[in-house]
């Protein structure tokens, strides 16, 4: 099944141009590189959710929060660890 998790911006690096931007999204306290491009307002501090290395939404922190919850109680985050 495909997902899109919740996590947080933590920072937030222009590669190439204000369009182009990635940034390091924390995944219950995974980090992982995370593509920005579709959520140009998107800014340190907020709430996305992530579907195959790509921001596609924000949501605000307590569902994020609630959604995070379920998944991991589910066992769909387990492989986080795994993915570089």
């Amino acid at each position: 099944m495909c997902l899109a998790i919740p996590g947080k911006i933590l920072e937030i690096d222009a590669q190439f141009d204000d369009l182009f931007r990635t940034g390091k999204v924390s995944f219950g306290g995974i980090r992982k590189d995370v593509n920005l491009c579709m959520l140009p307002y998107a800014k340190v501090g907020d709430y996305v959710l992530v579907h195959v290395g790509v921001a596609i939404g924000k949501v605000d922190e307590e569902e994020a929060i609630k959604v995070f919850n379920y998944l991991k109680e589910m066992g769909e985050v387990d492989e986080l660890d795994t993915i570089t």
